[in-house]
């Protein structure tokens, strides 16, 4: 098993900056992929970006690229996810998610989720 935590969410003013971060701990060598996803009131959860913790090869959603910035700290099993200027259809609730590639979290192959973090954003 692998757990997931989420921090950093909260209140951010539109086209300010916030980042938010995801632990990871238990087996987490097996999974290579980590990243996230999200969900807004009333829509479906949707990918973000993802990263590979062992050669960095990031992937991400056209409508934050340019603005969001998906990193890791394999030392300390950390991802973390940028989110500059920010919009106001950027607020939902953020979920980390792991699997075995990058290839299988786009492919909806999620292994393990974090219980969310809520970002709003305000104009």
């Amino acid at each position: 098993q692998v757990q997931l935590v989420e921090s950093g969410g909260g209140l951010v003013q539109a086209g300010g900056s916030l980042r938010l971060s995801c632990t990871a701990s238990g087996r987490t060598f097996s999974t290579d992929a980590i990243g996230w996803f999200r969900q807004a009131p009333g829509k479906e959860r949707e990918f973000v970006a993802t990263i590979s913790w062992s050669n960095g090869n990031t992937y991400y959603v056209d409508s934050v690229k340019g603005r969001f910035t998906i990193s890791k700290d394999n030392a300390k099993n950390t991802v973390y996810l940028q989110m500059n200027n920010p919009k106001r259809e950027d607020t939902a609730v953020y979920y980390c998610a792991a699997g075995s590639s990058i290839a299988t979290i786009l492919r909806g192959g999620v292994r393990y989720w974090g219980k969310g973090t809520l970002v709003t954003v305000s104009s």
